[in-house]
């Protein structure tokens, strides 16, 4: 796609640095990515090779994340495999002022904020714009201002500022606030040229490292301070990089980008149109085929029907929603249905009872009429709105018209994939698995699920090498449970929930409740309808699994369990949860778990876990954290699906602060209960 007719959002758009996020190529600048982007970036610049994911889940906050490896440093002999090093981190950057007429874009950032330190850094940067010109000018401590220019103006606070201490071995992974803003600043900056041509960017840096103090005594020449490179745009998603940088050494890299928030989905050219209005056809609600209708809804509606009754001349379908992940859509969809089948006028009201696995969760009624004028384009979609109705559900008389049978059996095939990035027994330990998941439902709301995979082709016979614990084996027993059979139970759990009691839900369940894990628990939790939050707490007792993953199980057991608060705070449709209890090693701690979810569906999130296990217990990382990211393959697919898959990034596997992974969880059974959900699909009503 060309650029010849580009806005000036494309003209000016951010690139990607060295590191990964918006940058020049050493160093990083003050400017943000369009919200919602993404980015991959590969870069090699001798001895280095760097591999990063940046996003930015809101206007003022950039992340990344990125594996850099050190080619010329192996990860050691004590340890199985002779691939080169490699580094772990995750950076942040926060605009902390926007750029005006006179004023420019600021931000303060952090480099390698929680991984081994090797290349921390913190900065303070500045950007201007004059026309096709954009300069930056920035102070950073630590690496990126490693040629130290004067002494800390933050000394005046106090001679522990002078001197930056660096990170001991048992350091490694924590977040080292005594290293913050220490030691002596260096100079950084430059000028980024959006030449005529709208593809190409030229970058000219003063860099603030002087590759004298480099890690692992990897210490490099610097003929010159002055990096020169250019961006070249083959598309909007596609950059090529291309720099000389040390005055002696070349940069090549390639960027891959999307954006999570504005990026619109596949067409669903395989779902099927809604139904064409009808005449009206005076057909009485007496002589309406149900059962017909209900394959219908199904068909064109994604509803999976459980009971059709009417109250007055109000029609009620007690259904879930199995396709479409706008409740908005399948409402729209099944109002013309029930127009085209009982007769345009034979009821004022359509209420669709919403359920999940057999639970009722929400209500959303709409006034028939209204939806007709809308199609008409009679009315604007702000009075449809106000047609539209969504509610706790109500217990009312009603005329059964119509009752479902419960479909008790479903199977399906599908293929898995497993992955261990990072590791010293290679950098991407993979694979492939072919599933197969079957579920017999004994009511609605109770049922047994399971899921067996085999092994199709995967590279374990690298995987050789048991990271070191000080606690019981609940997570770093990976090799054996990856590599000791082909065949794999992946999990085999009965379940059952119910709504206890108005806003309060319930499940119990057993069996194999993960790879690792089998047992019992339940979980309850309190939603009230259209509120922000939420509070539940689950609690489980589970044995460990024998690696062989079919019906064995090993000596250790533990209680294990948690209370956890959800709040959708409003910002930026953030969710934020907040756990406390006791985890499988038996440490007690606490989880914070924010998120973002995009109206697309997407979710970007990250946690961090605190247990009363001391780092030099915890081992290498001295706490838990990581980063996900949520897929609705609603987004990929020409057809229409609520399924969804989710990508985690945790940097290192350790025993400490690690949870149950639970099949099912009654905050996302229940998502239906969030008004925000259904309004931010309102707009596919009509689709």
């Amino acid at each position: 796609m060309g650029y010849s007719s580009a806005s000036v959002a494309d003209r000016y758009r951010t690139t990607q640095h060295d590191f990964g996020g918006v940058g020049l190529l050493q160093t990083p600048t003050a400017r943000m990515a369009p919200e919602g982007e993404f980015s991959f970036n590969a870069n090699r610049t001798s001895p280095y090779s760097r591999y990063s994911v940046s996003v930015q889940p809101l206007p003022w906050l950039e992340g990344t994340i990125r594996y850099m490896a050190i080619t010329n440093r192996l990860y050691g002999p004590q340890i199985a495999g002779d691939q080169s090093y490699k580094d772990k981190a995750v950076d942040v950057k926060a605009r902390v002022w926007e750029e005006s007429y006179w004023t420019p874009d600021v931000a303060i950032g952090m480099r390698d904020i929680g991984g081994t330190g090797l290349f921390s850094s913190e900065y303070v940067v500045a950007n201007k714009r004059f026309l096709d010109l954009d300069i930056s000018l920035g102070l950073a401590w630590g690496y990126i201002g490693n040629r130290g220019d004067f002494r800390n103006p933050f000394s005046l606070l106090g001679e522990s500022f002078d001197d930056r201490p660096g990170r001991t071995a048992d350091q490694v992974g924590d977040f080292n606030q005594d290293n913050y803003f220490r030691g002596r600043p260096g100079v950084f900056g430059g000028i980024e040229y959006q030449t005529p041509w709208n593809r190409l960017r030229l970058k000219l840096e003063v860099d603030g490292n002087d590759y004298q103090s480099e890690p692992q005594d990897n210490d490099q020449q610097q003929d010159s301070p002055l990096n020169l490179g250019a961006v070249f745009a083959v598309t909007r998603g596609i950059d090529l990089h291309a720099a000389w940088e040390r005055g002696n050494t070349a940069m090549l890299g390639i960027t891959f980008r999307t954006n999570l928030k504005s990026n619109a989905s596949t067409p669903k050219v395989l779902d099927p149109a809604p139904e064409a209005r009808l005449p009206p056809t005076g057909v009485s609600g007496q002589a309406v085929d149900w059962d017909a209708v209900s394959q219908r809804l199904e068909e064109n509606a994604g509803l999976d029907v459980q009971q059709i009754a009417r109250r007055d001349r109000e029609l009620i379908i007690t259904a879930e929603q199995t396709r479409f992940r706008s409740t908005a859509k399948g409402l729209g969809r099944a109002s013309r249905v029930l127009d085209n089948a009982a007769g345009a006028g034979t009821y004022d009201w359509y209420t669709l009872r919403h359920t999940a696995r057999g639970v009722t969760i929400s209500e959303t009624s709409l006034r028939a009429e209204r939806l007709r004028d809308l199609d008409a384009n009679r009315i604007d979609p702000q009075i449809m709105r106000r047609a539209v109705v969504s509610a706790e559900p109500s217990i009312v008389d009603t005329d059964v018209l119509y009752q479902q049978p419960l479909d008790r059996f479903d199977a399906g095939l599908s293929l898995g994939y497993n992955q261990n990035i990072g590791g010293p027994d290679g950098f991407i330990l993979y694979q492939f698995l072919a599933r197969a998941d079957a579920e017999y439902r004994f009511a609605r709301n109770s049922w047994m699920h399971g899921s067996v995979a085999a092994n199709l082709i995967n590279n374990f016979d690298k995987f050789r090498y048991d990271a070191p614990s000080n606690l019981p084996r609940v997570r770093t027993n990976l090799r054996q449970y990856l590599t000791t059979s082909d065949v794999v139970i992946e999990n085999l759990q009965f379940t059952h929930a119910e709504e206890v009691r108005r806003d309060w839900y319930g499940m119990v369940y057993g069996g194999l409740l993960e790879s690792m894990f089998g047992g019992v628990g339940g979980e309850m939790l309190l939603r009230p309808h259209g509120e922000k939050w939420a509070v539940g707490v689950d609690v489980n007792w589970v044995r460990q699994r024998g690696f062989a993953q079919d019906f064995s199980f090993r000596d250790y057991s533990v209680v294990t369990g948690h209370v956890t608060g959800y709040l959708q705070t409003g910002y930026h449709n953030v969710l934020a949860k907040g756990s406390v209890g006791r985890y499988l090693a038996g440490d007690l701690g606490a989880t914070l778990d924010l998120s973002r979810r995009f109206d697309n569906g997407v979710t970007v999130g990250a946690w961090v876990t605190r247990t009363d296990v001391p780092a030099e217990q915890f081992g290498e990382g001295s706490f838990d954290k990581g980063v996900y990211f949520t897929f609705p393959f609603d987004a990929f697919f020409a057809r229409s699906t609520r399924s969804r898959g989710t990508i985690v990034w945790n940097p290192l596997t350790r025993d400490g602060g690690a949870r149950l992974a639970r099949y099912y969880g009654l905050y996302e059974v229940t998502s239906d209960r969030d008004i925000e959900i259904f309004e931010s699909g309102f707009d596919q009503l009509v689709k």
